[in-house]
């Protein structure tokens, strides 16, 4: 799974992973976030109506188009095996992909002290990268808000949890995001991803509150 993450490096190195059209998009001025948690604001990339990639900003939780209140059912993430099938993603999954950027995210561990030790798994060298996602717009709350896909985790990251998020391979964005593709093509995409390539370490128990923000939260232990 994934329930929290960063956006650690600025924000030109996370723009360079899109072909952005809007300078407001290239030279938006954020901020580091060292521990974003579920119902926050983060911002994603999808397509506008005349095809361009775009940013916008929404709450990391799903709220499904048809919604007439906030869902409480945990919406955070979506399983990929069958996210085109569950009514609370089966509309996003067929036109409004998205990608999430961030450079690291956490999982935990069981520890001898009946505790949970979290850990701060990324790319090597820490590079940006993006989650599949999915997004909503709902009108009748005037909320819009993004999903993270999820998968089987692989090695390494199974050595600490049975699933994990699914990061895309660059090559596969413009096909991700673009509505045209069938949701059957856009499904086997998910296959193409980097989530081999992961590695991680153990970090404070600071991190275990979703209140902590501060930039020690992936200092190593």
């Amino acid at each position: 799974m994934c329930g929290r993450f960063t956006q650690i490096g600025t924000w030109a190195e996370i723009a360079s992973l899109y072909n952005l059209s809007r300078e407001a998009d290239k030279g938006r001025n954020t901020a580091p976030r060292y521990n974003i948690s579920p119902t926050q604001d983060v911002p994603f990339v999808h397509l506008d109506k005349e095809g361009h990639q775009i940013v916008e900003d929404g709450r990391w939780w799903l709220v499904p188009f048809w919604a007439k209140e906030m869902p409480k059912w945990a919406l955070f993430n979506a399983r990929s095996e069958d996210a085109e099938k569950k009514p609370a993603f089966r509309e996003a999954f067929k036109s409004k992909r998205c990608l999430i950027p961030a450079d690291g995210f956490f999982e935990w561990t069981k520890a001898d002290d009946g505790g949970k030790d979290p850990w701060f798994i990324h790319l090597p060298d820490r590079k940006p990268f993006s989650f599949a996602g999915l997004w909503a717009h709902n009108d009748n709350l005037g909320v819009t808000s993004c999903t993270i896909l999820t998968a089987a985790a692989e090695e390494p990251v199974k050595q600490l949890h049975n699933r994990m998020p699914i990061i895309l391979d660059p090559s596969t964005y413009d096909a991700w995001l673009d509505p045209q593709t069938p949701v059957a093509d856009a499904k086997a995409l998910l296959s193409s991803n980097l989530d081999g390539n992961l590695t991680f370490y153990r970090v404070g128990r600071q991190v275990n509150s979703s209140r902590y923000s501060g930039d020690d939260t992936i200092e190593p232990v």
